[in-house]
């Protein structure tokens, strides 16, 4: 069965499962869905020989929720992750939005010579043994504790405080951004339907962790605490470990994305662009390297043509489905050493929300003229 079966049976679970519901009510319900799932079955059988046609052989194939359609490329902080992971580790992959989960569950997966993997973190230790792939080969054994310490802060605990605000108390705002495809005339109610069963189980895993049994208040405040603590770890640095790259920050952008282009008016937003703008600035720098496609509407980036006036510019959709490489995607086919100079590049092409541009280079190009 595909997602949209699945989301089916889910809704349908949960009505039962409803004991204030009237009889009459149960019956209705099941009718309607009734009739869902006998539209929704038939899109199913055409995105499963859609699925059929892929082949993962020596191709990482990246199945993971549709994209929003606010211009981001992930509602969910995972999938965010491991995408950002490949464009970093610049391992080419497509991706597949066919909504389906993992035998685990589990969202995103991946595929690779038939072998199927879920969970980012064991997505990326199988990268790393088949493909020789190391983001983290620049730190030290107390720099790699501190980077898992970091990670299970961010996936364990900070994770929930943006589901909260995500799909409980800002659920208006994300239902417009999410995407359903192949619904027809059922899109909005499937939508409505997503959302509030989220928001279901979003409440009732928070409250297995334990996290949910505290008040709002007290869930932001320990939202802002978490926060707080990325802000001084990363302090002025590029990245959080350092000057280099590392897995944590596909980690981290994941989640501080979502804060800085999903949750629009909300108190994570607020934080991140006010008080705690190096971590905006960090966001920043990681969209702007390894999503040329993305752009925002108050975006003055670099991948901007010149003359581009503010007028024409305008969300540039993200592909569906679709190979990617960083390495074709930044590559000119032109001179070696060219790059896009604009006005917010020095000579050399770096961008100058770049926190390593070499000083020394500029110095001497300057004394050159």
């Amino acid at each position: 069965m595909g997602w949209k079966t699945h989301l089916a049976m889910a809704t349908l679970s949960e009505f039962i499962g409803n004991r204030s519901l009237h009889r009459c009510t149960w019956i209705s319900c099941c009718v309607d869905l009734t009739i869902i799932y006998g539209y929704i079955s038939r899109v199913d059988s055409k995105v499963d020989r859609k699925q059929q046609e892929i082949d993962s052989k020596d191709a990482i194939i990246l199945h993971q929720f549709a994209r929003p359609n606010n211009g981001v490329p992930s509602l969910s902080p995972f999938c965010l992750k491991m995408e950002t992971y490949l464009r970093m580790a610049d391992l080419p992959y497509q991706n597949y939005f066919g909504g389906k989960l993992s035998a685990q569950g589990k969202m995103p997966w991946i595929e690779y010579n038939h072998e199927k993997v879920s969970g980012t973190e064991f997505i990326i230790d199988f990268l790393e043994e088949k493909l020789g792939v190391n983001l983290n080969k620049n730190l030290g054994p107390h720099e790699r504790a501190i980077s898992r310490a970091v990670t299970k802060m961010v996936e364990e605990h900070f994770y929930w405080t943006l589901a909260y605000c995500q799909w409980v108390d800002n659920l208006n705002e994300t239902r417009k951004m999410l995407s359903l495809s192949g619904g027809g005339p059922f899109s909005n109610l499937l939508r409505w339907v997503v959302c509030h069963i989220t928001k279901g189980i979003v409440k009732r895993e928070m409250h297995g962790h334990g996290i949910g049994r505290f008040s709002e208040e007290e869930i932001y405040m320990l939202m802002e605490k978490d926060m707080r603590s990325l802000a001084g770890l990363l302090g002025d640095k590029k990245y959080i470990m350092g000057p280099k790259l590392s897995t944590l920050d596909a980690t981290v952008f994941g989640h501080l994305a979502q804060a800085m282009w999903t949750l629009p008016g909300t108190r994570p937003e607020r934080l991140i662009k006010g008080e705690l703008i190096n971590l905006a600035m960090y966001c920043e720098r990681i969209r702007r390297k390894f999503w040329p496609e993305w752009h925002h509407d108050d975006d003055n980036t670099i991948y901007e043509s010149e003359e581009s006036s503010d007028g024409s510019k305008t969300h540039t959709p993200l592909l569906d489905f679709s190979f990617y490489s960083r390495t074709e995607t930044f590559e000119d086919e032109g001179a070696e050493n060219s790059f896009s100079r604009t006005p917010d590049t020095d000579f050399t092409g770096h961008s100058l929300f770049d926190s390593d541009v070499d000083m020394d280079d500029y110095t001497d190009h300057e004394q050159c003229k």
